[in-house]
């Protein structure tokens, strides 16, 4: 399944990623992919808030790569940007997390693609203009999708 969502404002991003953080499982692993500002940090907070974690507590990992919370599913938030190659992932022990029995959040997957599993929910941030955005997600069908997309729906071009 892959949707385009067409978003105006941070309150549209915060509301997609709640949606989405409230169908996920343990195991699941959300790519996030985009230019830097389009957004990935604040959708990480939504998905926090979901699981119950506060969003003050989800910032910008950049310098610490990998942080843990606790919520009604552990979370993992994971920021790769620093990273030089997958290599260094794997050598901090990246695939080990990702392939958890937690909810891993990824920011700058594009960078350690091969880490990834392949049925990962993938969701790409393109700027439009100021605060508008086009997100792309892409995930494996599954019965959780159809929640996810009838809380997104007025969302969606044309629908």
């Amino acid at each position: 399944m892959e949707v385009t969502l067409l978003l105006s404002c941070e309150e549209d991003t915060i509301h997609v990623a709640r949606s989405l953080g409230d169908i996920l499982e343990p195991g699941d692993v959300v790519a996030l992919t985009g230019d830097l500002g389009a957004g990935k940090t604040v959708f990480c907070k939504g998905v926090g808030e979901a699981l119950g974690i506060p969003s003050g507590r989800i910032v910008s990992p950049s310098f610490t790569i990998v942080t843990e919370h606790r919520g009604r599913l552990p979370l993992s938030h994971i920021d790769v940007y620093r990273l030089s190659s997958e290599e260094e992932a794997l050598d901090i022990g990246l695939d080990e997390i990702v392939s958890g029995n937690r909810v891993c959040l990824v920011e700058w997957a594009e960078k350690i693609r091969i880490l990834l599993p392949n049925d990962c929910i993938r969701v790409t941030f393109h700027i439009l203009s100021g605060e508008r955005r086009r997100l792309s997600v892409e995930a494996r069908d599954d019965p959780r999708f159809g929640t996810f997309l009838s809380r997104v729906k007025h969302l969606i071009p044309g629908g």
